[in-house]
């Protein structure tokens, strides 16, 4: 989201701890293809992430999510470490090949069997089932038909949430329709590098139109068959969007980038309405006339809270000519994911970097949650992601130890806490991840997790950070520096 001021740089740990509120939901969070593996088990089909991994030069190494983390076999043995962890919730995605293999049609029960094992074992250890519906492997046959460019996905993706909610209903109480929707449709159909791996700008506008309506219709089918209790929400990685000066040609493109990081989502979803200048700034591009009548109304669906995800800030100029967005940290391609953005260029932002490239800002995390606080104060907030990939290594004595990942995650606790003293209404934090895993475009090269997989034997060491996060939710608070 736009601001007008750079803040950057690693925020000191605090000097005394930081006690966060009673009932703050303490959890971690994978998504299904970078874990499950199983890839042929059981009925389920090929997703597009099935097909852009096995496609050569998608993925780096040509690594693929067939046997990912094992985790659809290991699964006991994962929820048990959660357990010693002391993790209060598990956020986890449902494979819709897994359950629904064609996208539409005849469910595979075996695969709905598998959520149902995993989620009785999760609640018999005391840890609270978070299921997050869509991340990103959208059925093979439904990208034949078009995919997210196409408006019958949003109808196939709302009677796939329906055959979730009436499987996992009974005992899951917490629902998030999508996960970062900008990514599915400006990396999967806009810059190419992630699947399914197009490069039309207008259909990822498309594709963000169609996200927005199969949330909204999604919100609809969840609240028709779940219980009166059950939470359900949406996760957007809002993107904090500075100027690199304040020229006031940099301020807007700054302006430009939040409208389709941002806006373009929580505009309809939270506002009803498509901002004006987003239209006006794509209308080069598309006229928008996907958009039906009454399909804003039924995007603008109540929220019981925000989903939200950070990692690093955006930091943006006017440039002349077409958009330099070699620095936007999304992956490289000669397809830009910023549609009607010509005229801005991407920038570094100065500070120390995780192995991903990505500055560490948590900074940007605190501004990020004042801003939704600001524009909608009664909408509460979970941080659903946030975390960093680092070059982890088992020593010789079996301990892999991350001592940046443990500075990056109180920097970063330390500005949610002081959101919180500002009056931002935050829930609860999702660590990201539980398990290093395949990590997209970049394959097993990266590691997320702060518990360390070694991938030729599966085996799974808790990282330094692992017992650290263990410490924090068994004392309720952000310790001080050591």
């Amino acid at each position: 989201m736009a601001t007008s001021a750079p803040n950057t740089g690693q925020a000191p740990a605090p000097a005394a701890a930081l006690s966060f509120p009673p009932g703050f939901l303490w959890g971690t969070a994978t998504a299904a293809y970078q874990i499950e593996g199983a890839a042929r088990e059981d009925g389920r089909t090929a997703s597009i992430w099935d097909v852009y991994s096995h496609t050569p030069g998608r993925v780096r190494n040509g690594d693929t999510g067939d046997i990912a983390t094992d985790h659809f076999h290991r699964w006991p043995e994962d929820i048990a470490i959660m357990s010693d962890l002391g993790v209060g919730a598990y956020r986890f995605s449902v494979s819709w090949p897994r359950v629904q293999p064609t996208g539409s049609g005849p469910v595979a029960e075996k695969g709905l069997d598998f959520y149902r094992r995993l989620t009785d074992g999760l609640l018999e250890k005391g840890i609270q089932p978070v299921v997050t519906l869509y991340h990103w492997d959208l059925p093979q046959e439904l990208e034949d038909a078009g995919g997210w460019p196409e408006r019958d996905t949003s109808y196939r993706f709302a009677e796939y949430a329906g055959i979730v909610a009436d499987a996992l209903g009974d005992r899951v109480k917490t629902w998030t329709t999508l996960n970062e929707p900008w990514c599915s449709a400006f990396l999967g159909y806009g810059s190419g590098v992630h699947a399914p791996g197009r490069t039309d700008p207008a259909d990822s506008l498309r594709a963000a139109h169609h996200l927005n309506l199969g949330h909204g219709l999604a919100v609809r089918e969840l609240r028709d068959r779940l219980p009166a209790d059950a939470k359900v929400s949406v996760t957007l990685n809002l993107h904090l969007v500075r100027p690199l000066t304040e020229d006031p040609a940099d301020v807007d493109a700054a302006r430009r980038i939040d409208g389709t990081a941002n806006r373009v989502f929580t505009g309809p979803m939270l506002d009803g309405a498509y901002p004006a200048d987003v239209i006006e700034d794509t209308s080069g591009i598309t006229d928008w006339s996907f958009v039906q009548d009454g399909d804003t109304a039924l995007i603008h669906q109540p929220l019981d809270f925000l989903g939200v995800n950070y990692y690093s800030p955006t930091l943006v100029s006017h440039h002349s000519g077409p958009a330099v967005h070699g620095s936007d940290g999304h992956g490289a391609s000669d397809h830009s994911p910023w549609p009607g953005a010509d005229g801005v260029a991407f920038h570094q932002t100065p500070g120390d970097r995780t192995a991903m490239g990505w500055t560490i800002d948590p900074s940007g995390l605190y501004e990020l949650l004042t801003r939704v606080r600001r524009d909608h104060p009664d909408l509460p907030v979970m941080i659903t992601e946030n975390g960093a990939a680092f070059d982890d290594y088992a020593a010789p004595d079996g301990e892999v130890r991350d001592p940046e990942r443990i500075a990056y995650l109180r920097a970063h606790l330390a500005a949610v806490h002081r959101a919180i003293e500002s009056g931002v209404d935050v829930r609860g934090y999702f660590l990201w991840s539980l398990l290093d895993n395949f990590e997209w475009s970049y394959g097993y090269g990266k590691r997320f997790g702060m518990v360390y997989v070694d991938y030729a034997t599966q085996r799974r060491i808790p990282k330094s950070s692992a017992k650290w996060y263990a410490r924090l939710i068994r004392d309720g608070s952000l310790p001080a520096a050591d």
